[in-house]
């Protein structure tokens, strides 16, 4: 069965906002608040049966109007009137949202079942999108590492080739080297022996 929704209400930099969503901490998860802006005085739920209304046409949406205004909530909103042509000195003062008159409850049960459904219909396509990306987040980083693991297979294999070669060259350099030894010595023993035959022949 869907969670009934509650319309909360705050104020963030230039303007009020308000949302429809199951509790006060879907609400401060929504405005991306780390502190409790309820217990704070911050922020409270909404008895206006214009702003509920509102707010239950587009569950799970955060609405905005001008701060302090009593204007209608809407997706984008105008900034405040009053701040045009004039610099803002320092940050805009944060007010709490002020419960004001208490209205009577006269939100239309077939409504607020409508937007309950719409609001988790919405929560479900969002975590199966949420999963997707995660699915492809996953893919991504395997097939990443996989071919980081190929590349420096590859490096090492190669690595390994050349040294096997480098091995193969020491060896031939030091036959050849042992050979040239020999070849110095077979000469110098010839030389020599050449050289006395040319000794005798002189007389």
């Amino acid at each position: 069965m869907a969670r009934k929704l509650k319309t909360y209400q705050t104020s963030l930099g230039f303007f009020d906002i308000a949302i429809a969503v199951p509790s006060m901490k879907a609400a401060l998860d929504a405005w991306g608040s780390k502190s409790n802006l309820f217990h704070q005085g911050f922020a409270s739920e909404v008895d206006d049966p214009d702003v509920i209304a509102a707010a239950l046409s587009k569950p799970g949406v955060i609405l905005k109007r001008p701060v302090g205004s009593d204007g209608p909530f809407r997706e984008v909103a105008e900034l405040p009137s009053d701040l045009s042509g004039e610099k803002v000195k320092g940050p805009p003062k944060r007010h709490p949202a002020k419960p004001g008159k208490r209205y009577p409850r006269k939100v239309d049960d077939q409504a607020a079942r409508k937007a309950a459904l719409a609001y988790e219909g919405e929560q479900r396509h969002r975590e199966s999108q949420r999963r997707k990306e995660e699915t492809a987040r996953a893919k991504e980083r395997e097939r990443r590492e996989q071919a980081i693991a190929k590349a420096q297979a590859a490096i090492e294999e190669a690595e390994r080739a050349h040294e096997q070669r480098a091995g193969q060259i020491d060896t031939e350099r030091a036959a050849l080297e042992e050979r040239s030894q020999a070849e110095d010595e077979r000469w110098k023993k010839q030389k020599e022996k050449l050289e006395i035959a040319l000794r005798r022949a002189r007389g």
